[in-house]
């Protein structure tokens, strides 16, 4: 049987609950080993000696997280989705691409704190030091791809079209974290854990963009 409207709206609260709530349990149960140096930090070691095998391909996958590569990517699709939301005369067509602005600028008020609390050393293959946990070149490409993605799917008009952006975010996002754990630039928990945090912060915005009306429909749709 379709679902109705009302049993779609009745449906939206559990699923946004979930959505947010589940990557946000995981990030703080990452946390709390990286803290406490548990068990899985000591299998998360174990695997990255197995994984750690430093080339030239996992350092220029790497620095798809740089922000001097991400940001410009995230600035020009801000620019496209800005320009297209104003001349389709949509409500408030700058709140997405100023949530989106906003969220780039919040990874490193996040991400550094965070760093600083767990205090978590590097890998043997990077000099001594500590401020691993999270990655925040993760988390850089992360919001940078995936916000990107967000605010452009809508003006997409196939599927096809869409599929293949959502296809190029996850690739660009899963090279970077390759690189970064290949070269030896970080665990695979700090990995992990950019990418239960970003998901949290993409799905907020993914919901605060519906606000944004565009071309034919009544709010931009998600993913």
């Amino acid at each position: 049987m379709p679902i109705s409207a009302n049993q779609e709206r009745a449906t939206l609260p559990g699923s946004v609950a979930l959505l947010l709530a589940l990557p946000a349990l995981l990030f703080a149960l990452i946390t709390w080993q990286v803290v406490a140096d548990g068990p899985l930090v000591r299998l998360d070691e174990r695997l990255s000696r197995l994984l750690v095998n430093p080339d030239r391909c996992s350092e220029l996958l790497a620095d798809l997280g740089n922000i001097q590569v991400a940001v410009p990517v995230l600035a020009v699709a801000l620019g496209y989705v800005a320009v297209r939301h104003r001349r389709a005369g949509a409500d408030r067509w700058w709140l997405p691409v100023a949530a989106a602005a906003l969220l780039m600028a919040l990874v490193p008020a996040l991400v550094v704190p965070l760093k600083v609390l767990t205090d978590r050393p590097g890998t043997p293959a990077v000099p001594p030091g500590t401020g691993y946990y999270p990655s925040g070149h993760t988390a850089t490409a992360a919001i940078a791809y995936g916000s990107a993605t967000l605010l452009l799917l809508p003006w997409l008009r196939t599927a096809l079209a869409r599929r293949a952006l959502i296809t190029l975010c996850v690739a660009l996002v899963l090279g970077a974290s390759y690189g970064l754990v290949r070269r030896g630039y970080h665990w695979p928990l700090d990995v992990v854990g950019s990418w239960c945090l970003c998901t949290v912060l993409l799905s907020s915005l993914w919901l605060f963009a519906g606000t944004a009306k565009t071309p034919g429909r009544s709010h931009a749709p998600g993913p």
